[in-house]
């Protein structure tokens, strides 16, 4: 397993994640929603009988396009689950969010549609967007957060900030990758946002994240402790519980909830 060596204070008082706060929050889980929950449309992912192809919008503000490696590793990370034989494709658009000071899951959500070039389920492709705004959450230790069943945001401006302390390890790239992955994670529904895992790998503390710390998943890839790791490969990839449990949802071992489509 690897292990990561960590400065003594590792913030976790600065960043714990309440219940939904931050990544996830309740106005999502629990509010009216008419465009779905983060793993509303993981079904819609993990089987091709109705979507064969999908497709990651990613709109940015100038100076925030994310970096070739994190995309084209978040292409692989998908590919590696998601049942889809005309592949995955991932397009870029420059654009004028237009929103000034902070971000709330509000206006994630509001800027994310009003920007999107398709809906999410358009024939026989599945598109799932990300933005990279200028500015930063309404709480400022939080990297990125998914407000819907396909939006997500990732704010570049503490991607930046929560680079390591020390010799700028990890460095902000590396963050990135980490971030972006972690982000879609959610929108496939991990962990147990729309599904009851049959592992115990979920976080106590953290609900909907993993409490392994080489799962993609962990509870602080998404805030600005992660940082404070100073030596050992940030996690990038989905562990085996993580990739279990996606078998379990897409073979109907588990019971999948709040589908905006099921097969």
């Amino acid at each position: 397993m690897r292990r990561f060596q960590t400065q003594f204070s590792l913030l976790i008082s600065v960043l714990i994640l309440s219940g939904f706060s931050g990544c996830i929050s309740d106005e999502v889980i629990f509010g009216d929603n008419d465009h779905g929950i983060p793993g509303g449309l993981v079904m819609a992912c993990l089987d091709s009988s109705k979507y064969t192809e999908l497709v990651i919008e990613v709109d940015f503000e100038s100076g925030y396009q994310p970096k070739s490696s994190s995309t084209d590793l978040l292409k692989q990370r998908l590919e590696e689950v998601c049942d889809k034989p005309d592949g995955v494709t991932i397009t870029f658009t420059e654009t004028v969010f237009g929103n000034q000071g902070t971000w709330t899951d509000d206006d994630v959500r509001s800027y994310g549609w009003e920007h999107k070039e398709n809906q999410p389920q358009t024939s026989s492709t599945l598109h799932w967007q990300i933005i990279f705004p200028s500015g930063k959450y309404s709480e400022d230790s939080v990297l990125g957060v998914a407000v819907d069943a396909s939006t997500i945001a990732i704010f570049g401006d503490s991607v930046e900030e929560a680079k390591g302390p020390i010799f700028g390890r990890p460095s902000a790239e590396e963050v990135e990758k980490s971030v972006i992955v972690h982000e879609v994670g959610h929108l496939l529904g991990l962990v147990n946002i729309v599904y009851e895992s049959l592992y115990d790998h979920e976080d106590a503390d953290h609900p909907n994240h993993s409490n392994n710390e080489d799962s993609v998943m962990y509870w602080a890839i998404e805030s600005t402790s992660i940082g404070s790791i100073i030596s050992g490969e940030l996690p990038d990839e989905f562990d085996e519980w993580d990739l279990q449990d996606m078998k379990d949802m897409k073979t109907g071992k588990v019971e999948v909830n709040y589908q905006l489509w099921t097969p």
